[in-house]
C-alpha cells in the first residue's frame, strides 16, 4: 500500500466560510491514499481556501481551491506538486510572505493547532522552559528589555505593567488575556488562537508566573465559536502535557487558566468591563484608579493583556529580547500583525516590523483597491481610528508618527476605501457606532454620541440643499472635543478620531458646492 500524501488544508474562520470544510472532505473522498492535516490560515485570504501539499521539495500551496476543483487538481498532478494556473509554490516564498517578519504568527498555518506535540516539534515550549529556568525578576525585566508594548490599542509598555502586578503583595493574583476582538477590519486575535492556541497558553504561563499569578481567564468574544473550541482543546492539551496545573513544567510553580466567552458587547474589548463581565457583572466601565493591576479581577491585582502581546513572549524568551528589540522603530519595537481588509486586492495578515509606511502596506503589500479605483482613505485602527489620505502615507508604522498625525495604531486594522466613498457619511457612522456600543456610564459617550448622529444628519440635509454648514460644523467640532476629553473610556475618548479626521481632510464632503465627486458620480448627477 502506498504511503499517505499529506495534505495541509486550513480549518481557520475565514477558510471554512468559503468551503475548507467541503475541501477537505472531497480530498478524503477522491479515493488517493491521502492524510488530511487541518491547520489555521496563512493569512492570504484572496487564496482561500489555500491547500498544501507535502512534497520532497516542501510543501506547495494551491489557491483559491474549490470542492469542485479537487478531482482535476489530482489529475493534474497536485498530489506530486505539478504545475497548474492555482499553484503558488512554496508559500513562505509567495512575495506576500516573502517580505514578513513572522514571529507572533510564525507557526499559523504551519501546525495543527490541535495538536501539542505538532506544536512542541515546531519548537513550541521553548520559551516557557527559558522562563522556568529564571527568576520572577529576571523574567519581568526580559519583557521590558524586548521594548514590548501592549498591543490592544493602548501600546502601553509590557514590562511596566508586569513589574506593577509582580510587586503588588496578595495572596491570590490573575492574568486575563483580552480575547474580545471587536474591531471592524481586526482578525489577528482569532487567528492566532485557531491556528496556534498553545502560543498563546504558553504565553500567558511564562506571564503568570513572572508576576506570581496562579489563575489566568482568556475571554473571548461570543461570535469567534471556533477559537473558543481551539482555546479549550489547547488548554487541555498543555495540562496532559504538564504546560498547565499545580507544577508548571516540573517547576513547583502552579498556573492554570479557563476560556470565559463573551455576550456580545462592544465595550468589554475594554478593560475593566471586561474584568466585570468575567465576575458576571453588567459590562461597563470602571473608573480608575484603582489600577486593574493593583486591584482588578475580584478585587485582586491582574495583568490585563491582549492576545497579541501574550502571543509575542514565548518567542523573546525563546529568542532572547535582544534579537525582538532590534526590530522596530523608535519606541516602537518587534514585530506588529497587521490586518488589510476593505476594499483591497490583497486582503489577509502581514506581520511586519514597525517603522514599514502606510503606503506601502496599502499599495505594495495589499496591492491598492480591489476595485481598481484610487484609494482615497484608510481607516487605521478599527472603527475609532482615524482616516487616512493618501498624502498621508508616507507615515511610518510606529505609536508616536501616528500619535502626531492625530491617528491610532490600536489594534492593528487597516480598513481601505477608494474614491466613492463618502467620508461624511463615514463621520456619521462613527457616531451611531458609538451611540449603539455606549455601556452608558458616562454622559459624553452616552449623550455625546447621540448628538453627534443628529449633528450630521443636519449636515447632511443642509449640504444636500446647499445650505450653509459652518455653524454645525463648529458644533461638530467642539462635541468631538467634549467625549475626546471627557469620556471615561476610549470608546467615547476615540469616537471622535474617525469623525474629526474625516472634516480635516476631506471637508469637501461636508460641503457639497466644493465636494470632489469620482468621475463616474460626476456624469451620474
Amino acid at each position: 500500500m502506498s504511503k499517505a500524501i499529506r495534505i495541509f488544508v486550513p480549518r481557520d474562520a475565514a477558510a471554512v466560510a468559503v468551503g475548507a470544510d467541503e475541501v477537505a472532505a472531497a480530498f478524503q473522498a477522491s479515493g488517493r491514499p491521502v492524510e488530511i492535516v487541518r491547520t489555521g490560515s496563512r493569512g492570504m485570504h484572496w487564496l482561500e481556501p489555500l491547500v498544501e501539499v507535502e512534497t520532497p521539495d516542501g510543501r506547495i500551496g494551491y489557491g483559491p481551491v474549490m470542492p469542485e476543483d479537487v478531482g482535476a487538481l489530482i489529475a493534474a498532478g497536485m498530489l506530486e506538486g505539478a504545475d497548474h494556473p492555482s499553484r503558488i509554490g512554496r508559500p513562505e516564498e509567495h512575495p506576500f510572505l516573502a517580505r514578513q517578519t513572522r514571529s507572533t504568527m510564525a507557526l499559523c498555518g504551519v501546525i495543527d493547532p490541535r495538536s501539542e506535540s505538532d506544536y512542541a516539534a515546531h519548537g513550541g515550549w521553548r520559551g516557557l522552559k527559558a522562563a522556568l529556568a529564571m527568576d520572577a525578576e529576571a523574567r519581568v525585566k526580559t519583557v521590558a528589555a524586548s521594548g514590548l508594548r501592549g498591543r490592544g490599542g493602548a501600546g502601553f509598555p509590557t514590562g511596566i505593567k508586569w513589574e506593577t502586578v509582580r510587586k503588588a503583595e496578595a495572596a491570590q493574583k490573575y492574568v486575563v488575556c483580552n480575547a474580545d476582538e471587536g474591531d471592524s477590519g481586526t482578525f489577528a486575535d482569532r487567528m492566532t488562537m485557531e491556528g496556534d492556541p498553545f502560543r498563546l497558553v504558553e504565553g500567558m504561563t511564562i506571564a503568570g508566573v513572572s508576576v506570581g499569578a496562579t489563575y489566568g481567564y482568556i475571554y473571548i468574544r461570543s461570535e469567534y465559536p471556533h477559537a473558543i473550541e481551539a482555546m479549550e482543546e489547547a488548554i487541555l492539551g498543555a495540562r496532559r502535557a504538564g504546560w498547565l496545573g499545580a507544577s508548571v513544567g516540573s517547576s513547583g510553580l502552579a498556573f492554570d487558566m479557563e476560556v470565559r466567552v463573551g455576550a456580545g458587547a462592544y465595550v468589554c474589548g475594554e478593560e475593566t468591563s471586561l474584568l466585570n463581565s468575567i465576575e458576571g457583572k453588567r459590562g461597563i466601565v470602571r473608573a480608575k484608579p484603582p489600577l486593574p493591576a493593583l486591584q482588578g479581577l475580584f478585587g485582586k491585582p491582574t495583568m490585563v493583556n491582549n492576545v497579541l502581546s501574550l502571543a509575542a513572549v514565548p518567542a523573546i524568551f525563546a529568542e532572547g529580547p535582544e534579537a525582538y528589540e532590534r526590530l522596530g522603530l523608535g519606541r516602537s519595537r518587534g514585530t506588529m500583525p497587521v490586518q488589510l481588509a476593505g476594499n483591497v486586492k490583497y486582503g489577509g495578515l502581514v506581520e511586519v516590523p514597525f517603522g514599514i509606511t502606510l503606503g506601502e502596506l496599502v499599495n505594495e503589500i495589499g496591492g491598492g483597491t480591489a476595485s481598481g479605483r484610487p484609494v482615497r482613505a484608510v481607516q487605521v485602527g478599527g472603527p475609532l481610528g482615524a482616516y487616512f489620505p493618501p498624502a498621508l502615507f508616507d507615515t511610518p508604522f510606529d505609536y508616536e508618527a501616528f500619535a502626531a498625525k492625530d491617528g491610532l495604531i490600536g489594534h492593528g486594522g487597516i480598513t481601505v476605501f477608494d474614491d466613492t466613498v463618502d467620508m461624511a457619511h463615514m463621520a456619521r457612522f462613527a457616531m451611531e457606532f458609538c451611540a449603539a456600543e455606549s455601556c452608558g456610564k458616562c454622559t459624553p459617550c452616552r449623550i455625546g454620541a447621540v448628538r453627534g448622529v443628529e449633528a450630521v444628519d443636519r449636515i447632511l440635509q443642509k449640504r444636500e440643499a446647499r445650505q450653509p454648514v459652518a455653524a454645525e460644523l463648529t458644533l461638530l467640532a467642539d462635541l468631538c472635543d467634549t467625549m475626546k476629553f471627557g469620556s471615561l473610556c476610549a470608546l467615547g475618548g476615540f469616537t471622535p478620531y474617525p469623525v474629526t479626521s474625516a472634516m480635516t481632510h476631506f471637508p469637501e464632503d461636508f460641503d457639497l458646492d466644493a465636494r470632489r465627486l469620482p468621475a463616474g458620480l460626476q456624469a451620474a448627477e
